[in-house]
């Protein structure tokens, strides 16, 4: 209001929508404005709906008419003398823009990603059934020909079809950084390694052999070869052999920390809190050598590994090593 406040005047009011719908992004509303003797100011509340936008930009408008009381709408603004008109835009904030671009960003970069694992993921299938399909070189693109597979690969791809087609489900490095990959491959590493543990304690029973001479020779064998193998092509290849002995020596320790502490430990929490058992106590409560677990014929249950002899497996080992 201007030019002077005497008197009470009114004008009317209505919102209507343009771009922003009524009901969707504003609450539609009507009436007589009302200006009391010497007011100069009043306020028009309007309700703006909490719609999810992004890059939008909605307007709507507040039109104002049929002064009364004496007063005259503002002719230079929007609408003219009859009716003045004022735009109301809508945008989205700032931050939640920013924060969208984000999480659209996140997005596009897993799915980009995961685009690229899922076709890794298919390529291991189609090595797996394809022979010599992992053993070629994808660089060597000056090869004018393609060697045709021999009978002793063709022979190596039958028998080792069954496993390629096993490992090809560990997932590819492209998930879940890596941690997919590195735990279904344990999981695969373990049921190998139960696989050869039974198909050896099979073979040493039928070439009556204790399970000892088993493990230290055919068993431990198969499992340093390709050890052998790895830290001697490492160490032609590094002038200082780090990464050889660094194999060599990482390999004995997981052999020795995890694959004997780990079974040790979950076989000593199984007989520390299983029910006592008799057929433990007939075996231990008269062997000597295992006091801590208490007197003869009153022992407590526990985990025990009776000690063999040590030079005669290093003996047996070093001589098939050789």
């Amino acid at each position: 209001r201007k030019n002077g406040g005497c008197g009470k005047v009114s004008v009317c009011y209505v919102f209507e929508g343009d771009t922003a719908v009524a009901g969707r992004d504003f609450v539609k509303g009507s009436g007589v404005l009302e200006f009391e003797n010497q007011q100069m100011e009043a306020n028009l509340t309007v309700t703006i709906k909490g719609v999810p936008r992004y890059d939008t930009k909605d307007r709507f408008r507040l039109i104002m008419s049929e002064p009364e009381g004496g007063v005259k709408l503002d002719e230079k603004r929007d609408g003219g003398a009859e009716r003045n008109i004022l735009t109301i835009s809508i945008e989205a904030h700032p931050e939640a823009k920013m924060r969208v671009d984000k999480v659209h960003s996140l997005l596009q970069s897993k799915w980009e990603k995961s685009k690229v694992g899922h076709a890794n993921w298919a390529s291991q299938f189609k090595e797996a059934i394809t022979v010599n399909g992992g053993d070629d070189d994808d660089d060597d693109e000056e090869m004018t020909s393609v060697v045709p597979p021999s009978k002793v690969d063709l022979f190596a791809h039958i028998i080792a079809l069954p496993w390629k087609v096993l490992f090809a489900f560990v997932p590819p490095t492209d998930y879940c950084g890596g941690w997919a990959c590195f735990i279904c491959a344990l999981i695969m590493i373990g049921l190998v390694t139960m696989i050869i543990g039974d198909m050896a304690s099979l073979l040493g029973c039928c070439l009556c052999l204790p399970d000892e001479v088993t493990a230290i020779t055919f068993v431990a064998l198969g499992t340093s070869l390709p050890d052998t193998f790895a830290s001697k092509t490492a160490a032609e290849q590094d002038p200082y052999a780090d990464a050889s002995v660094g194999n060599v020596t990482g390999s004995n320790s997981v052999n020795v920390f995890l694959g004997l502490g780990l079974p040790w430990m979950i076989a000593s929490i199984y007989w520390a809190t299983t029910s006592p058992s008799k057929d433990w106590h007939m075996k231990y409560d008269y062997l000597p050598d295992i006091d801590f677990l208490g007197p003869l014929g009153a022992r407590s249950q526990g985990f025990v590994v009776e000690a063999g002899s040590l030079s005669f497996s290093v003996a047996i080992f070093s001589s098939c090593a050789f």
